[in-house]
């Protein structure tokens, strides 16, 4: 086995989920979600030896998902449906309260704009620092700290109003 395969399979294995689960997250189908972690994987290997710091992988291989991603809406058209988004379920949680919570704050981060949803998915589901997130954005690192803090700001105001709003209607 080459040097090059070996270190491309260490990719796969280190960064397989991680990247599957945001992948999810973007498109919120997982079949979709498969296809971009593999075209992403394919993207990678063609171009593994641009790679020179192994400890930037992560960034690298999120910048190729994200751009993967959008070239998915540059070569197809959409037909729209008025059906709710499949949301993931947490399968570990006993009580249904917990799941609905779950469903909330997933739904409330999907409405987000996506210039303060992604970098707030990048931080908490792939757990990027602000430098990573600034570098596969391609943005100032201040910039993605304000859209972070503006992006918990909006969440934390939409889950106050949802709650506030069912406290309301149980009374």
């Amino acid at each position: 086995m080459t040097t090059k395969q070996k270190r491309y399979e260490s990719l796969v294995q280190v960064y397989n989920k991680e990247l599957y689960r945001f992948a999810y997250w973007l498109c919120q189908d997982p079949t979709i979600a498969e296809d971009l972690v593999q075209e992403t994987f394919l993207r990678a290997w063609r171009s593994l030896d641009a790679l020179q710091d192994d400890s930037a992988a992560k960034s690298w291989l999120l910048t190729i998902l994200r751009r993967e991603n959008a070239r998915r809406f540059e070569r197809k058209q959409f037909d729209y449906a008025d059906v709710e988004q499949d949301t993931l379920i947490d399968a570990t949680s006993a009580s249904p309260d917990s799941q609905t919570e779950q469903m909330m704050v997933q739904r409330q981060i999907s409405l987000l704009s996506p210039e303060y949803r992604e970098p707030l998915l990048l931080q908490v589901v792939m757990g990027c620092s602000g430098e990573e997130i600034a570098q596969i954005l391609e943005l100032n690192k201040n910039t993605v700290m304000t859209r972070l803090y503006r992006a918990r700001n909006q969440l934390k105001e939409a889950l106050t109003q949802v709650t506030e709003t069912a406290k309301g209607a149980s009374n």
